[in-house]
């Protein structure tokens, strides 16, 4: 008999047992208490932010193994920057400013939904994210930023992720 997936969105560390889970659980039989503890363990770091979230059941053995996605770039920004919601007017209106490290982590965080082939190309993709909705980075416009990264401004800052970046290969 092939896994069954359930696919859900949570807010991060937020998950309960009552419908729609709780039901899709406990007719898998699966202890629904165990599993909706763990969701929440494991989207913790995520509070406040929709996650998606996939639970693979093996309905003859009923073990299960949950694998939790990546919020959006923009659900990252916004919490990072503290805000509710991105500008309606980003060339105009900012809604707060990052420092570049920010931008490297989240970068970082994001890499297996990236296309990007370096961490260079992914900081820049966020970079643009940023710009978007109306975030700054180091009190500068992203599309400055990003023009000081090609040229090679932030370079050391980049070479301290370098190796978090190759490691985290799939």
């Amino acid at each position: 008999m092939p896994e069954k997936v359930i696919k859900i969105q949570i807010e991060g560390g937020n998950a309960r047992p009552g419908p729609p889970l709780g039901p899709t659980l406990s007719a898998l039989g699966l202890n629904v208490k165990q599993v909706v503890d763990e969701i929440n363990k494991k989207t913790a770091p995520y509070k406040g932010m929709t996650v998606p979230v996939e639970i693979y059941v093996d309905p003859k053995t009923r073990k299960y193994r949950i694998e939790v996605g990546i919020p959006t770039t923009t659900a990252l920004l916004l919490r990072a920057v503290g805000a509710k919601e991105p500008s309606g007017d980003p060339m105009h209106q900012k809604i707060g400013d990052l420092p570049f490290e920010k931008i490297v982590e989240i970068a970082l965080m994001k890499k297996p939904q990236l296309l990007a082939k370096t961490l260079k190309a992914a900081v820049k993709t966020i970079l643009g994210s940023a710009r978007s909705i109306g975030i700054t980075v180091d009190g500068k416009d992203p599309k400055e930023v990003t023009r000081l990264v090609e040229e090679g401004y932030y370079d050391a800052i980049l070479a301290k992720y370098e190796e978090q970046w190759e490691k985290e290969e799939e």
